[in-house]
């Protein structure tokens, strides 16, 4: 095995790939860009007369037909479903090169955003989860890794008890006893038996607006190496019970009813709402978990900001059904936000 490159000679490897691709050439420039909570380092190539590109430089040499980006790459562009087109790759290198999307998430967009254009740009991402579960369940094959994996009872618990360790024990240095340990353990599987038992779809995992990009008026989905099978609701809660993004409870029930629409159920709204509830308690409590991770054992601050929208979101469906007055009383002994 080739041994893993430091991460101090992306530029070195850079300038390789640009050489080996005829780009050097082309006056090309490399701007570094903010990476994401992965061992990625993404730089911005820069070129004369033709369009820019986004070069992911991994830490070390890859096996590109291996990896779970392209796999699932490969079954969006099939749908087809708006995603970066690659344009390049070396696996000695470690590299590989995307179509430039800008620097504009969703999130970034929201702040400058018309009333009329956030509608529109939430109604067109509610119509990208439609996209995803009706052709992910027609092009169904074992050809791609999404379909092999899913959240099932093992994956959801683990994600409850990531909350656990490293948002109530880590960061909120709360200690639980015994009886409040199993307690808990007891209410996430009924949360999860719950879940895990709903019909599958393809779910993208991440599902939020630091993932979709807007370029030219058209939302792009980016970050979708994890997709796997899991509950329809999983990447509506994702989008509308976003850690980034405050929505109100109209606006909610709007694009919810919008997604009905466009999937024809038949199911009602009352029954969806409180299913997606379910699986929006259990994203947000994920999330802190992993927001309390990177904080104490990653030193990366930058999520605090974003934990008392999440802890709201978390408190209202506590509060909503009578279902989690317990778990609502063990975790607000630890929560001062939920008492």
């Amino acid at each position: 095995m080739v041994p893993e490159r430091r991460a101090d000679d992306a530029r070195t490897r850079i300038d390789q790939y640009l050489s080996e691709m005829g780009l050097d050439a082309k006056d090309a420039k490399v701007v570094p860009l903010t990476g994401d909570a992965s061992d990625r380092r993404y730089f911005r190539i820069l070129l004369r007369d033709e369009p820019s590109q986004v070069l992911a430089v991994h830490p070390g040499p890859i096996e590109f037909a291996a990896l779970a980006f392209v796999n699932v790459c490969h079954l969006l562009t099939a749908m087809p479903a708006p995603v970066p087109s690659i344009l390049g790759h070396s696996d000695a290198l470690g590299i590989i090169a995307l179509q430039d999307l800008g620097d504009v998430t969703l999130q970034a967009h929201l702040g400058a955003a018309t009333p009329a254009e956030h509608r529109a740009l939430y109604r067109q991402a509610v119509s990208l989860v439609e996209t995803l579960q009706r052709r992910g369940g027609e092009l169904a094959s074992s050809e791609y890794v999404p379909y092999g994996i899913a959240f099932d009872v093992e994956k959801l618990t683990w994600e409850l008890q990531f909350f656990t360790k490293h948002f109530l024990e880590a960061y909120r240095g709360a200690v639980l006893l015994p009886g409040s340990r199993e307690a808990l353990a007891q209410e996430y599987a009924a949360i999860v038996e719950e879940l895990a038992s709903e019909p599958r779809v393809l779910c993208h995992r991440d599902y939020h607006s630091r993932n979709l990009m807007l370029k030219e008026g058209t939302l792009y989905i980016i970050d979708f190496q994890d997709a796997r099978m899991g509950p329809d609701t999983y990447d509506l809660a994702s989008l509308l019970r976003d850690s980034y993004v405050d929505f109100t409870e109209d606006k909610v029930e709007e694009l919810i009813a919008f997604f009905l629409a466009l999937k024809g159920e038949r199911e009602t709204s009352a029954e969806f709402r409180r299913r997606f509830d379910l699986m929006a308690l259990q994203r947000n409590l994920k999330a802190l978990g992993t927001f309390g991770f990177q904080t104490t054992s990653r030193a990366n601050p930058v999520y605090i900001q974003y934990m008392p929208r999440t802890l709201n979101y978390a408190r209202a469906n506590l509060e909503r059904y009578p279902r989690f007055a317990r778990l609502h009383d063990l975790l607000a002994e630890h929560l001062e936000e939920l008492r």
